[in-house]
């Protein structure tokens, strides 16, 4: 079968002797220079609590390669007194506007602190460009019109990080994820704290913002949306989050991210242990007759797996008062049975909502891309799986491994066809020789190339690293 390919990459940012760090990458393609941008943050150390500002590098697409320009600081995108952190780019394709969220985050005050004490240190903003990245204004604090009196039940926020999304309907959507303080006070502490996905949108290409619905039932955090389109059926709006439970939490909204139904988990798609980031893109699927299925793991042949949704079903109580970082066991849907399912038989109120748009997507017209690193008990070696249906939690080919060694976070972008008309994919992603915060890289790979690859795909061991492992411990901040 031979050995795997592993595309070229650029080193865009490195870590100085100084110490200067760069870290949590966000990739966007806006059309129609083609232009690419890439961000992350300007850290003093690779402590959180040391972030400091935003910085990018713009590169131009011609040819099947990218010229980079020169890294630039990102001057406009702060408050004072305030760090930068969590980039998230989205594009309005109707206003060629660029809208980069960001969260401020006050002095040093690090995440965990924040969890800890239930006292919220984050900002909302963004600032935005109209000339493809060349320029920003000023930022615009929007935590007051856009997350309001919910702030006062946050311990914390913060953006995807990574890209959103916009729908046909022109809609924003900004993934986002708080740790929401379920119980306050025990004792003069916080008691519980549940880290949970959402999505601030704006249906006024970006005038104004809004804060959709949590992510119900099990526990999800840094997030990436898709939108997976079903044809006739309309849309449905697929989340996929970073989560304690061992693997991935994906979340359905068909509502546009005004709400999300409950989420489930994805055996298939591994944490490593305390978890990291991941990205998700979706695109539309390759005519039928244009690919040859051999050596796939999964097929858009199977029917389509609607969700095993159990309304009544809740996570198991923790245990002690010192929960902060919504770590700990397993949960959400025990005792929720995988076997068919009698008609009316713990569907509840969801099946009206079901029934309609999901059911008609067996065959999607959209595909899901992943990359995440595959290793299972530190953050090694990043890895890119292929869904063709999408909504099926068991549907995720083993991934190819486009880069071997310490990997971290990462920022995947569909940059339109190659010559010859093969989708074309970017991914941004931290890498390194000892630690995976030792640089940021670029790479750029085709969908016939994910195709030739995916299928030899497996977890790769590395030092520590058994094939065997499961992650164990708490989703911790970066």
């Amino acid at each position: 079968m031979g050995t795997p390919r592993v595309p070229a990459r650029t080193v865009l940012f490195q870590r100085e002797r100084t110490g200067l760090t760069y870290r949590v990458p966000a990739l966007l393609f806006a059309p129609p220079g083609p232009t690419l941008l890439a961000f992350a943050e300007q850290r003093l150390s690779p402590d959180d609590a040391h972030a400091h500002r935003l910085v990018q590098r713009t590169g131009t697409l011609a040819g099947g390669s990218v010229r980079w320009g020169a890294p630039r600081v990102l001057g406009t995108a702060a408050l004072d007194e305030h760090r930068s952190m969590n980039p998230c780019p989205v594009h309005d394709e109707r206003t060629a506007t660029v809208f980069l969220f960001f969260i401020a985050v006050r002095g040093r005050t690090p995440e965990a602190a924040q969890i800890a004490s239930g006292r919220n240190a984050a900002r909302l903003c963004c600032v935005t460009s109209r000339d493809a990245g060349r320029s920003w204004g000023g930022a615009r604090d929007l935590t007051a019109e856009a997350v309001g009196s919910a702030e006062q039940d946050w311990a914390t926020f913060a953006v995807g990080p990574g890209h959103g999304v916009q729908l046909r309907s022109g809609r924003l959507l900004v993934p986002a994820y708080t740790y929401h303080v379920v119980r306050r006070e025990c004792f003069g502490r916080i008691c519980r704290t549940r880290p949970q996905s959402f999505a601030f949108y704006s249906d006024d290409h970006g005038r104004t913002w809004q804060r959709g619905g949590l992510v119900p039932s099990l526990r999800s955090g840094e997030c990436q949306l898709a939108a997976v389109d079903g044809g006739r059926a309309g849309g449905v709006l697929y989340c996929n989050a970073r989560s304690p439970l061992g693997s991935r939490v994906q979340a359905l909204s068909v509502d546009e991210g005004t709400s999300f139904l409950p989420g489930e988990l994805v055996p298939a798609l591994a944490e490593t242990a305390r978890g990291c980031q991941g990205s998700i893109v979706g695109f539309p699927a390759p005519p039928a007759s244009g690919w040859k299925d051999e050596g796939w793991s999964a097929g858009t042949s199977n029917p389509l797996r609607l969700p095993h949704l159990c309304p009544g079903a809740r996570e198991a109580p923790e245990e002690g008062t010192g929960d902060t970082r919504g770590g700990g066991g397993l949960g959400g849907m025990e005792g929720c049975g995988n076997g068919p399912r009698e008609p009316g038989e713990n569907w509840g109120s969801w099946a009206s909502v079901l029934l309609g748009p999901l059911a008609a997507l067996s065959q999607s017209p959209t595909w899901l891309l992943y990359s995440h690193p595959v290793g299972r008990r530190a953050r090694l070696h990043m890895g890119v799986r292929l869904s063709r249906s999408p909504l099926d939690p068991h549907s995720w080919t083993e991934p190819w491994v486009i880069h071997q060694g310490p990997s971290g976070y990462s920022d995947l972008a569909s940059i339109g066809p190659a010559p010859g008309g093969v989708p074309t994919f970017a991914c941004l992603f931290e890498s390194g020789a000892r630690v995976s915060y030792e640089e940021i890289s670029f790479c750029m790979f085709s969908l016939q190339e994910v195709l030739e690859n995916v299928r030899l795909g497996g977890v790769h061991p590395g030092p520590g690293d058994k094939p065997g492992d499961k992650p164990a411990g708490r989703c911790q901040p970066s």
